[in-house]
This record gives C-alpha cells, structure tokens and sequence, in this order.
C-alpha cells in the first residue's frame, strides 16, 4: 500500500568498505512523532473529560448504576428462578455468619445484620460483577476488631465487662453516657466511613490498576495468616474464657500464652457445647463440599445448629446456671442515622487505608475470576465505587466494613446465580430476620458463633497442605506465600500485608538482578539464535559473539549487565587496558634504558607517535559484539550510559558492538542519550534481526584481529 504505510527502504552502507554483494543492509523508515506541549496535552484531556452532551451524560450515569443498563434486559422466565433460590440459600447461610463475625468485629449481633443488608442492596445497584456476594468477610472483620479493642482500652475500657470508660480518658470524646457497646461501634463505623472514602478517592483517580500489584500468593498468605489470628482469637469462646484481646506485635503469641495461663477457669458447659457443635458441622461441611454437584443447594446445617443450641441454651437455662455467654438482646427495625465521628479519624485513618485496599482487592479479585468463568467483563474502578459506598453509606447506620466473600459467592454461583437480583433476594431474607426473627437469638451461646468462625476457616487453613506444591511450582511464589503468613499470624496483620508487598517488589527487583546472561549461536542456516546452553547443535559464528540479556537494563542492575557481558566475551575492556597501559610503561622504561646505554636519550626520548592499529589481546580472535536488546523492555539514562561506555571500550579494544532487535521504547531511549543519531545516520549500529547483524559484520574486513580504529 501507498500513503500512510511505513516502507521499507534498501540502501548500502555509507562509506563502508563492504565486500561486494555480500550485504545489503535493511532499513525502515520511521513516522514522524508529533511532539505537543504539556500545556497542548492538559486542555485535550480536560476538554475530553469536561466535555457535556446528553450522551455523555446517559454515560455517565448508566456508568455509575450498572444496574439501569442489564435490568431492562433481565430475562424473567431463563433467569428469576435461579436468582431467587440463590439469594434464599446465601440469605440463610448470611444469618448465622452475620451474628458470628460480629463477635470478630467487636460488635453486638444486630450490627452484622445491618452490614449484610445494606451491603447486598447497594452492591446490587452499583456492583459490575454479576456473581459475587458482598458482605461480610473473616479477614476485614479481624482488622476492624483488633481496631475496636485498641480505641476502647484507649478510651478506659478495660474489659468486656466494663461497661463504663474511666474518669479522664484521654481519647473519650463521646461522653459519659456512651457505653462500651455504644463506643465500640462508633469506632467501627468511623474505620468503615473512612475506609470507604479512600476506596471512592482512588476510583475517582482511576487506581484500580493497583490491584495487579496483589499476587495470588500474596493475598493467599494474607488470608492464610489472618485465618491463624482469627482462629487464636476464637479459642477464648469455645473454652468460656473472658480474656481481654492481646494487641500489638506478636499478639498471637501473647494469645496463646494467656490462654495456656488461665485454661483451669474454663467454662464446661461452653467446652462442651463447642464440642458438641464442631462435631456436627466439620462432617456436615465436608459432606456438603464432596456432594456439591449432586445437591442442587447446600444443606443450610449452620442454620439448624444455631436453631438447636439457642432452643437448647433457653430451656436448660445455660446462663443462669453455668455462666455461659450469651448474645443478649438483638433489637428489631434499624436504629436512625448517625455521623461518624470525626474526632476519631484521625487515630484510625492508617488503620482504614490497609483495610481498603485489603477489601478492595479481595472484590477485584473475586469479580474478576467469577467473569473471566463465566465470559463477561467488569471494570475495576467501577468496583471501587461500589465497594466504597458498601462501606460509607452503611456505616450511617453503624455498620462495618465490608467486602465479597468466596465462601458465599461459591454458593451463590452453585445455586443458580444469573444477575444481582439475588443480592435483593438476600437482602429481603435479612430484612425479615431484622424485622421479626432477631431477638429470638437472645440465648445463643457466644461459642456456637466462635465454633461457626473457626469452621468456616477450613478453606484458608488448607493451604498449608498446599505448601509442597507451590513450592514445586515456583519458589519465588511459595517465598512469598510463606513470608507473607508468618508476618501476617505472628507479628502483625496489617504489618503483614505492607510486608508481602514489599518482598514482593523486592523479588520482582532481584529477578532483574540476578537476569540470565545467554550467547546465542545459530541453528543451522536458519535465521533462528539460541541459547548455546540450552539446545544442542548450534554453532557460534568465529570471532562474532551473539550475547543476551533477559531483562530491562536500569540504574539498580548496568553494572551487573556490564560484569555479564564481560564475562561472556571474555574481554574485560578496563582490565585490558589497565594491562596495555602497564605493558607500555614497561616498554618504555626499557626503551629508555636502552637508549640512555647507547647514548641516543636526545634523539629518542619524546614520546612515541600512537598507533592507529589496535591489536587485540592474544588468542582472543573477537571483533564484532552483537547484542541482542528483544528482552530488554526499556533502558533509562544509565541504561543508555552502560551501553555508550561499552560502545566506547570495546571500539578501543578493536572490537564492533552492534545492537539487534530494538523495540522502539529502546530506540527512542537511545535517540534521547546521544547513543544514536536521528535521522537514520546510524544503520551500521542497530538492526532489526540478529541475522542482519551478523551478516553485516561478516561482509566487512578487520576479522582477524588487525582492525584500523576509522572502521569501528
């Protein structure tokens, strides 16, 4: 094609004294870039952004609520079935999890139904994935919690039982009639306001991208090692135990040692109602996992198991008579709205900026698999919205926070799940229970709800079976799984999530350290270079090395990129010239003995004329370098440095250094170093193939050893 169409250009090589028709060196030429100022570039995106029309604004707004654009289309007769039995079964499954990880949270009861409630209702509205299940969550509950009991013991409340903060606590600033209850779930409504309003600051910044930097294994040893945190801090309601929550690094260490130093005050009659429950839902769970795809829904036996212990605790009247904690009264309707309280943000702000990225990954992650299964697409920053206003709006009316589960989405998925309809289904079977049902759970037991937790950890604590494989797999990802748990269980969790990230990086880094360095040789006459040390039969081409390098060339590995190449040629241009220059001195001083015996010192005492012949150091036989740059991403301006400190060293030793396989990032980077000229002036330096590159150094004299400096 004319026009437009890049050509392709054939031109011989200026002024080089090239064998004739021995090569014919391949060109192309390059569009010219159009250059616009910041100023230029700053009013086409804002006028993009700003610009106003119906249709922009029917964008905008189908954008936001997700809902307007599938609803209209919603397939009543193929899709309502599936999306009512799915909503009822998690509704089910929601209730006793709700009432359970409230106790996680630090909250009274009738708060984990409020999350689940509003969390299904507005993720409905706004969420892009049509899937997943969002609420509660085991690992965002653990961090709101350990940050509930750190502000209480701060505000004078020392234990679950005081009810009441001391006189002049410092960071009491609701008052004296607030209760510990009231007080806790000021502090985690303000963590879940907070935290919401990053997560819709960062959709707003269009960060959602920042998701990709959480690897599997990452996330995976997160979860893992919260699971262990969570499981410790459960132990104390399945023994009966009133322990205060150990805070700090190491906490779960200090958990268990105080566990260990008061287990003679246990509590028989919640050891034995622990028991009893883990030995009807381990083997209930289990039958509903191995039969999954037989049962058209899981058997609800959490349900069945909170409905037996709590008839069970009322007529034998386990409170009064053993002591055993009870959930107390769960209040019907919703409480009115209430501000969160701003005095407050600033002690727990850290604290909510890791639990929403923590909470937004998980979603991302989540929404992504389920649509990648099932052929559909979701928009990360979309989810951040809709993540966000689960955590602000809720949080109103003393929720908190919130994110999608995986327990729950597998079931939701399992059952049936077409569209979002079923979070309204869900919603619906929650507003029932808040409305009516709720205080008939009065005397259930706090350990049926810790036994409900600590099963529902199964999945997570599996994972250590997995460790052998992962290993197998990849070491670096097991490294970092294994980093990632320990950090997370045993000195801090929100410590542990900053950790993994970072070694994360800090392997991404070292494997840009520790980069393979290959010499290539040629398959056959094949236009085909590989690694010598892999493949058998290939041969290197005499006096021309082919040399490699498997990642980007920057400031944190030139000088290791350098040492490589050098090690691979054989020829270390500094250390040869250290080696000339120490050789030419000591010539010197015997030709000036010599001359001083002969009496010829005047005559032959100034310095000596230089060579324009370079020799190259015996037995050596190099004369042209090719680099192949195909795996080199990018280079930045030391990158550019390295290789123009090569070109300059190995021109003095006599030797070519030719660049293959540039992408155009490398090339512009070049152009703007000085290592290239624009205009196309320097086709005897970079090449499109390796074969190129080859061939035009096998065309050109100066191949065995004895090179004139003005061809190099």
């Amino acid at each position: 094609m004319a026009g437009e169409e890049s050509e392709a250009l054939a031109e011989s090589p200026a002024e080089s004294p090239a064998v004739p028709g021995a090569y014919v060196p391949f060109v192309l030429e390059e569009r010219e870039k159009r250059r616009e100022g910041w100023k230029e570039l700053a009013r086409r995106e804002a006028g993009k952004r700003c610009a106003c029309s119906a249709d922009r604004a029917k964008a905008l707004v189908l954008g936001f609520f997700p809902i307007l654009s599938w609803l209209p289309g919603y397939r009543l007769r193929d899709w309502l079935v599936g999306d009512m039995m799915s909503g009822l079964i998690v509704g089910i499954l929601l209730v006793p999890q709700s009432i359970a990880y409230s106790l996680l949270a630090g909250q009274d009861p009738v708060y984990g139904l409020y999350t689940s409630f509003f969390s299904s209702i507005i993720y409905t509205l706004l969420g892009t994935s049509r899937h997943i299940s969002v609420g509660i969550f085991g690992v965002l509950c653990l961090l709101v919690g350990q940050v509930v009991d750190r502000e209480l013991m701060l505000a004078g409340y020392l234990g679950e039982t005081n009810q009441t903060a001391l006189a002049g606590a410092g960071n009491l600033t609701v008052g004296p009639i607030c209760d510990r209850s009231c007080y806790a779930i000021m502090v985690g409504a303000t963590v879940t306001f907070t935290a919401g309003v990053y997560q819709v600051l960062m959709g707003l910044l269009q960060v959602g991208f920042v998701s990709v930097y959480l690897s599997d294994s990452l996330l995976s040893g997160f979860a893992t090692g919260a699971s262990l945190t969570i499981l410790t801090s459960q132990v104390k309601y399945l023994l009966g135990l009133k322990l205060p929550r150990a805070h700090g690094l190491g906490s779960l260490v200090q958990t268990w040692v105080s566990l260990f130093r008061n287990i003679g005050q246990t509590n028989v009659c919640d050891l034995v109602t622990s028991l009893v429950c883990l030995l009807v839902l381990v083997p209930s769970k289990e039958l509903n996992d191995r039969f999954k795809a037989r049962l058209k829904a899981p058997i609800p036996f959490e349900l069945f198991v909170v409905i037996g212990a709590t008839l069970a605790s009322h007529y034998g009247r386990f409170q009064e008579r053993f002591g055993s904690d009870v959930s107390g009264t769960i209040p019907t309707g919703f409480l009115p709205p209430q501000l969160p309280s701003w005095s407050l943000i600033p002690n727990v702000a850290l604290d909510a900026l890791s639990i929403a990225i923590v909470g937004f990954a998980i979603t991302v992650s989540l929404s992504e698999m389920f649509a990648k299964k099932h052929g559909y697409l979701v928009d990360a920053n979309q989810e951040m919205y809709a993540i966000g206003f689960c955590n602000i709006l809720p949080s109103f009316f003393r929720c908190f926070t919130t994110s999608a589960a995986l327990t729950k989405t597998l079931v939701k998925e399992s059952t049936g799940c077409q569209t979002q309809v079923s979070g309204l289904v869900t919603a619906l079977v929650l507003l029932l229970v808040l409305l009516v049902i709720a205080p008939l759970f009065y005397s259930l037991q706090k350990c049926v709800l810790a036994v409900i937790i600590v099963v529902n950890l199964r999945g997570a604590l599996r994972k250590f079976a997995d460790i052998p494989r992962m290993w197998r797999e990849n070491h670096v990802d097991a490294t970092i799984w294994l980093v990632t748990m320990g950090t997370s269980a045993l000195v801090n969790t929100e410590l542990g999530l900053l950790v993994g990230v970072l070694f994360s990086a800090f392997c991404v880094l070292g494997r840009t350290q520790r980069a393979p360095a290959l010499q290539l040789g040629q398959a056959g006459h094949l236009d085909l270079y590989e690694d010598t040390a892999a493949y058998k039969g290939l041969k290197t081409l005499p006096g021309i090395l082919v040399f490699r390098y498997e990642a980007p060339v920057y400031y944190a590995n030139q000088t290791l990129f350098k040492k490589a190449l050098y090690r691979c040629a054989g020829l270390d241009p500094v250390q040869e010239k250290a080696r000339r220059r120490k050789q030419e001195k000591q010539k010197r001083k015997r030709e000036a003995d010599a001359n001083a015996e002969a009496g010829n010192a005047d005559a032959q005492g100034g310095d000596a004329q230089v060579s324009t012949k370079i020799f190259l150091p015996q037995g050596a036989g190099l004369h042209t370098l090719v680099i192949d740059c195909g795996p080199v991403l990018f280079l930045d301006t030391a990158g550019v440095g390295a290789m123009k400190e090569l070109q300059k060293d190995y021109r003095e030793m006599g030797v070519r250094m030719l660049l293959a396989r540039c992408n155009t990032s490398v090339l512009d980077s070049l152009h703007r170093g000085g290592y290239l000229e624009r205009g196309g002036g320097d086709a005897e330096k970079v090449f499109f193939t390796i074969d190129d590159a080859v061939s035009y150094a096998r065309s050109l004299p100066c191949q065995n050893g004895d090179c004139d400096a003005s061809l190099l």
